[in-house]
């Protein structure tokens, strides 16, 4: 990860009660506009909720830090410290930042000239476990913990905190008064979590004091035991505590792998757990069998013997019971071992019926990630095609449809629908539109029916050709052998172009005329000047979206992609005339010219046609697709094949590698080994801090390598950076988040990352348990999750709140 991490997605939970918008905490509700799906969290009324009991949570690990500013936190990391450690600011349903009054009475902006002055009032009653009040002393540590100054200390980021000038007392001991050296719109992310100053007082204490244990904390919880035999981190009930107390006695977060949350929920060893799609549906399916009649018979609907026809079982029982006494008890052994497993299963299925699935969307989008640093995505001309092949609205249906969750498409790189920031800015590349999509191709050199020239099994295509056959998620990374799990669609059989129209059938109606020996030239007429009229479209869309002038010389050549990475010249480019040469100079044979005035092939080379899907240069236009091979991406495989389907219409090849999960990202995203992926971000409530190092300009490092920070797609250019830098100084709320969404039409423009839905986010969970599920954009009140009183006591008025 980049050292400038983004936050986690731990923190992206939400609150279970509204809290009062105070003073300096945001601008107008209107901006974002609604949620794309509201929190599942069973909203229920304090003294509707039953004082004391047990909750376990599971969670993915337990954590190796307790510092959530050091690089190796984790979710769970964050989740024990929104429960433990002051959060100054929380996030609404909305995604939006809010005061926490446990902590803040005031947090404001109180200069702005000739520097940036907040000031926070905080709750005279917050103290530390230890019972000293949460004071200046405690901001100042952490600040110079934080700034980037002091190497000593082993900090994942400094973001905000580089920018502060001093910290000091306010007129009383409540009172602290930050001054920034640089103007900062995004301070509310500072100071959350606050840790004591005795973790952040000293590098030793930073690094090494608080992973395994917090000795002073100050939230509605203590951090109990950490127990790495049992996989548990207990969470107990603060006495010191001055707001509503907690309602649970103990939180336990329990650590169970996710592939292992059905049998754990079915056990009774968790109460509520994040879940996949399959786990959701085998809870739906225990609810539906519980409401039929007992005894009613029948094939399970999944599970061990589900898939069994009756022809094969009757074939199983006779081989069990025939005269081969070999056959026959190794077949009984099979039988009885199938016996127990759908047993185990049906007994599993039993005690699911005791939970029921909340659902929201996650804050995290998934996007399409296109490698723009080398090969055919480094021109911006064929990243802007594969981008106009797509039907974002069907493939977010694909994921979201089948769960009953809204599928409309994200619109936006830095914010999700509902956070103010929040614009759809997709009109600057533009929909689906083939014409288009082929055009573009076409003004980039590349043709159907064109000419391939490669080496015989060479990688189309694409620079990096190492390895790129084999399924890693069989393999180790890197170079290797075989090429299990690798799926080629469109790929050619041996003979010229012929056949290309079988593995993967028509979509929707539309089908390509077979090329050949032939081949095919494109059939979009006026190639080049639709291409020139949709570019000038597209940059007037973008231009208009950031309020520029597009007759103003230096921003059309800005727009035009001076000073970017990972973009193509657009046509007419003297820099680009000796790539596209070759397909504008009718090289490719056209229609019944095949081979009819080509020199013979040299003895290492095999000539043939590109038939329906597009060449130049002697290459077919073929990408690598990385995707992720482990049993929780089975949507994601799905959304990928489809997306291949889609590009094939339009000539262009993609080989689908599936790789194990461990390596993914780590192998192939980061290290830039691949065309297209499929990954997802977390939503930020700060985009100008944390949104930038994903989208920044990547540059050229002294040894000749490239620093892409976390943009791993290399596309990027210095008027989004800029775009950036401004928001992140503009201390107008407003203006800030004009800027952003200026940023984020350029970000669409130059086509390196397609935001296509935002993930599902499904939670099994106790139908009682109260305050708590799928908490959609915002962060949760823990102190207000607790067990449902019985309809009898909970009609019973004058209790404790």
């Amino acid at each position: 990860m980049s050292q400038r991490r983004r936050r986690s997605l731990a923190l992206l939970t939400s609150g279970v009660l509204a809290l009062p918008l105070l003073a300096g905490c945001g601008a107008g509700d209107d901006d974002g506009g609604p949620v794309a799906a509201g929190q599942d969290i069973a909203a229920t009324a304090r003294d509707q909720v039953a004082d004391g009991g047990v909750l376990r949570w599971a969670v993915d690990t337990l954590p190796d830090t307790l510092n959530a500013f050091q690089a190796d936190a984790d979710a769970t990391t964050g989740r024990i410290a929104g429960a433990v450690l002051p959060q100054l600011f929380t996030l609404d349903e909305k995604g939006r930042p809010v005061a926490n009054p446990d902590y803040l009475e005031k947090a404001e902006v109180v200069e702005r000239e000739p520097k940036q002055v907040v000031l926070y009032k905080l709750n005279q009653q917050a103290v530390w476990s230890d019972g000293r009040e949460i004071g200046a002393a405690d901001f100042v540590a952490q600040w110079r913990a934080l700034n980037g100054k002091d190497s000593a200390y082993w900090t994942a980021r400094n973001a905000g905190y580089d920018r502060i000038e001093k910290i000091e007392r306010g007129k009383t001991d409540l009172e602290v008064k930050v001054t920034f050296a640089k103007p900062y719109t995004d301070w509310r992310s500072l100071f959350t979590p606050l840790y004591p100053k005795q973790v952040t007082g000293t590098p030793d204490s930073f690094n090494e004091g608080a992973r395994g244990t917090l000795k002073v904390t100050a939230g509605p919880f203590n951090l109990g035991a950490i127990d790495k035999t049992t996989g548990t981190a207990a969470l107990t009930r603060n006495a010191r505590w001055w707001g509503r107390p907690a309602k649970l006695d103990t939180l336990v977060l329990t650590a169970v792998p996710r592939a292992q949350r059905p049998a754990a929920l079915a056990a009774g060893k968790v109460d509520l757990a994040d879940v996949d799609r399959a786990a959701a549906d085998r809870i739906a399916a225990a609810r539906r069998e519980a409401e039929h009649a007992p005894g009613s018979g029948g094939a399970p609907e999944h599970g061990p013997g589900a898939a069994v026809t009756p022809a094969e079982a009757t074939l199983s029982w006779a081989v069990a019971n025939g005269p081969d006494e070999g056959k026959a008890a190794a077949e009984r052994d099979t039988r009885a071992q199938n016996a127990e497993a759908a047993k185990a299963h049906a007994d599993e299925q039993r005690a699911l019926r005791a939970f029921t699935v909340r659902k929201s969307l996650e804050p995290a989008y998934t996007q399409l990630a296109l490698n723009g640093a080398s090969g055919p995505l480094a021109d911006e001309r064929v990243r802007r095609a594969v981008a106009r092949a797509l039907d974002r609205k069907e493939l977010a249906e694909i994921v979201l449809k089948p769960l009953g969750l809204p599928a409309k498409p994200v619109g936006s790189h830095v914010a999700l629908a509902g956070q103010r920031a929040y614009a759809d800015n997709s009109g600057a590349l533009g929909g689906k539109d083939l014409h288009a999509a082929e055009a573009l191709l076409a003004d980039a050199g590349w043709r159907r029916g064109g000419k391939i020239t490669e080496p015989a099994g060479a990688k189309a295509g694409s620079e990096n050709a190492e390895g790129e056959g084999q399924d890693d998620s069989k393999t180790p990374s890197g170079p290797g052998t075989g090429n299990d799990g690798l799926y080629i669609v469109g790929q050619e059989d041996e003979r010229n172009g012929d056949g290309l129209e079988r593995g993967i059938p028509a979509v929707g109606g539309e089908t390509f005329a077979q090329g050949g020996r032939g081949g095919r030239v494109s059939p979009v007429p006026g190639v080049a000047l639709h291409a020139e009229e949709q570019k000038a479209a597209l940059l007037a869309q973008a231009d208009a979206l950031d309020g520029k002038n597009p007759a103003d010389p230096a921003e059309a050549a800005d727009a035009a992609g001076a000073g970017t990475v990972g973009s193509g010249s657009g046509s007419g480019s003297a820099s680009d005339d000796a790539k596209r040469g070759p397909a504008r100079d009718g090289e490719a044979p056209g229609p019944g010219k095949a081979g009819s005035a080509s020199p013979a092939p040299a003895p290492a080379k095999q000539a043939r046609t590109s038939g329906n899907m597009l060449a130049k240069d002697g290459k077919a236009l073929s990408l690598r697709f990385v995707l992720p091979a482990g049993p929780g991406s089975e949507a994601l495989r799905t959304v990928g094949e489809r997306i291949a389907q889609m590009l094939r219409k339009v000539g262009v090849n993609t080989e689908l590698t599936k790789v194990a999960d461990e390596s993914f990202f780590k192998d192939h995203v980061a290290s830039g080994q691949y065309d297209l992926a499929l990954y997802s971000w977390p939503a930020t409530a700060y985009p100008a801090t944390d949104a930038r190092p994903i989208f920044a300009k990547p540059e050229p490092a002294a040894d000749g390598s490239l620093l892409v920070e976390q943009n791993y797609t290399r596309v990027g250019t210095d008027h989004i950076d800029q775009l950036f830098d401004q928001a992140l100084g503009e201390l107008d709320e407003d203006a800030s988040r004009e800027l952003m969404r200026k940023a984020d039409a350029r970000i669409w423009a130059a086509a390196g990352s397609i935001p296509l839905y935002q993930r599902p986010e499904l939670v099994a969970v106790k139908p009682n348990l109260a305050n708590a599920g799928a908490f959609g954009l915002g962060t949760p009140r823990f102190q207000d999750i607790g067990w449902k009183k019985p309809p009898a006591a909970a009609k019973d008025p004058g209790k404790k709140k």
